[in-house]
């Protein structure tokens, strides 16, 4: 994988169609920036996320619409071309009226997405597991997704719709307007929010296309398994923010050990190596341009499975 991926966009697309149609439960980590979705293809997961509480982190900003479509397009491209996955996006609430919606589908595609979700907030929107929250009409939601519909070029970009109706109107609402949403084009539905295993069975149970099971952290919903999602029939276990709150927490402790000890020695073995980080760039593969990008020995300490010692500046 020098400089971009091997497979196309409309690959990736059928790609995660065909899964999606297997019946298979896959595995959806959300991507913090483009090397972790390297690494998320690199250990085995089966497609990428792209979430919008995490791009506007990103940008120290909280999730309430402060984004704008081409932010998110230009982050998603510069993901898409750094892994072979197939990588979901959400894209809020459109960012506007229909027409923002259709505009929103055409400038994801171009990024190289395999597919987007919209949802059912007016704005300013807020984190589904907040309460609080205030819906668009379903009629105004349907009119969202035909929009988003007629905008698609690639018939295989998938369009989900999410409902934050659950938390806000009760459980059959919710279900009667993801069903609304499927009649106006949605491919997947994301019910957000739910609160047991009842709720994502009585969800399977009434709607007959792929399910996204939301599994984020300190929510409303309970962390679920992969085996209980696979029997409750399920088609994407969702961990949007997982690798974002990892990662901080880390930087954050990192930070406070570097102030209180003045030296990182005690922070090394929690870090990746040098080498590590250089094997997941595919550093070496790059002498095929240039036989003098990749013609040194790392420090010792810096072979993959070792702890790093040396006190190198990148």
């Amino acid at each position: 994988m020098v400089l971009h991926t091997r497979t196309t966009p409309a690959g990736r697309r059928r790609t995660f169609r065909e899964q999606l149609a297997s019946g298979r439960l896959l595995r959806m980590p959300g991507a913090i920036n483009p090397l972790s979705a390297r690494l998320i293809q690199d250990t085995g997961f089966d497609a990428v996320y792209l979430s919008g509480a995490v791009l506007a982190a990103d940008l120290g900003l909280p999730d309430i619409g402060l984004t704008t479509s081409t932010e998110i397009a230009a982050r998603a491209q510069q993901t898409t071309r750094a892994t072979d996955l197939p990588v979901l996006i959400d894209a809020d609430t459109g960012f506007g009226e229909p027409m923002n919606a259709a505009r929103t589908v055409q400038l994801l595609e171009d990024a190289g997405l395999a597919g987007l979700h919209l949802e059912d907030q007016v704005a300013p929107k807020r984190c589904g597991h907040l309460d609080g929250k205030t819906l668009a009409p379903r009629e105004e939601m349907v009119r969202r997704l035909r929009g988003a519909v007629d905008a698609r070029r690639d018939p295989d970009f998938l369009l989900m719709a999410r409902t934050d109706a659950r938390s806000v109107e009760g459980l059959d609402a919710a279900i009667d307007r993801a069903k609304a949403y499927v009649d106006a084009g949605a491919d997947a539905i994301f019910p957000e929010a739910l609160t047991d295993a009842a709720e994502y069975e009585a969800f399977r149970k009434a709607v007959d296309v792929p399910l996204l099971a939301n599994l984020t952290e300190f929510g409303k919903t309970p962390l679920l398994g992969t085996a209980t999602l696979e029997d409750l029939g399920y088609n994407i276990a969702l961990y949007p923010v997982t690798l974002l709150r990892i990662a901080m927490g880390a930087v954050e402790e990192g930070l406070r050990t570097l102030a209180a000890e003045g030296t990182q020695e005690s922070l090394l073995p929690r870090m990746q190596t040098r080498a590590r980080l250089y094997e997941l760039l595919g550093y070496e593969e790059y002498t095929a341009f240039d036989s003098t990008v990749f013609d040194f020995t790392l420090p010792p300490g810096n072979r993959p499975g070792t702890r790093p010692t040396e006190a190198g500046t990148s």
